[in-house]
Order: C-alpha cells, then sequence, then structure tokens
C-alpha cells in the first residue's frame, strides 16, 4: 500500500487535479465576492459580521492554495490546508443536511436558492477527502519547485 501512496506520478496527478479543484472553485468568488457572500449566508453558519469579510478571503486561500499544489511551493502547508478546508466543507454541508437546510454548496457558481445538490456536493467533497489524505500521506516530492 505504501508504494501506491508513494507513487512520484500519482503524486503528481493527484497534486494537479486537487490544486485545479481548488483554483477552478476560487475564480467565481473571487470575481462575484457578493455572490459568494450570498452562498455563505445560505449556510447559517458564519455570524452575520463574518461573511463579507469570509467572501473576501476564502477565494483567495483556495488559489494560493490551489497554486501551491500544484507548483510543489509550500506544500506541506498547502496540504494540510487543502485537507483542513474539505473537512470543513464537508462539516458545512452536511450540517445543512442535518438541518434540512436544501442549499446548492456555492462552491463553484453562486447559490441560487434550494437545488437539493447538497448530497451530490458531499459526495464530491468525501472523494476529495481521499485524494487530499493521499497527499498529506504521500513521501513523494518530486517535480516540486521547492
Amino acid at each position: 500500500m505504501r508504494r501506491v501512496i508513494d507513487n512520484d506520478l500519482l503524486t503528481l496527478i493527484v497534486r494537479v487535479g486537487v490544486g485545479a479543484t481548488f483554483i477552478y472553485a476560487s475564480l467565481y468568488k473571487i470575481v462575484d465576492p457578493g455572490a459568494f457572500a450570498k452562498s455563505i449566508w445560505y449556510y447559517h453558519l458564519v455570524p452575520g459580521d463574518l461573511i463579507n469579510l469570509m467572501a473576501l478571503i476564502l477565494p483567495w486561500v483556495e488559489l494560493l492554495c490551489g497554486l501551491a499544489l500544484i507548483l510543489g511551493v509550500f506544500y506541506n502547508g498547502a496540504v494540510v490546508l487543502a485537507n483542513a478546508m474539505t473537512v470543513i466543507f464537508i462539516f458545512a454541508l452536511s450540517a445543512t443536511i442535518v438541518k434540512g437546510i436544501d442549499i446548492d454548496c456555492g462552491c463553484f457558481k453562486a447559490a441560487k436558492g434550494a437545488t437539493g445538490s447538497a448530497w451530490k456536493s458531499l459526495s464530491f467533497d468525501l472523494v476529495l477527502i481521499v485524494f487530499t489524505l493521499q497527499l498529506l500521506f504521500s513521501r513523494s516530492r518530486r517535480w516540486m519547485l521547492s
């Protein structure tokens, strides 16, 4: 199992895939932070005073994390951050499902009301956590700038 986790090519593919996912997720949020703030509000998990700040900061954190994963710069921090964000996203989606709040996650586009895709987004994040954990446990450091 260790040989699979440490495989250089697998780790590179996962780095690029996870990094591209975080970069793609950040783009609409950077362009339209107001719509992203509404998406955050729909979760009813963040205090109102922090929603706008979170809508301004989180997309840039996602973008930088994605770039760091792909380039292999500040790699250990980027891997921990990617895992932490994914766990938080899983928690937030799970909390809305348990509360019966039917929302679109706002992960890759602005949430425009209830579409029932929270389960789909949760499934996506559960698959994503497998890949971020592979990066966490892989000892491969090939094809990185640092």
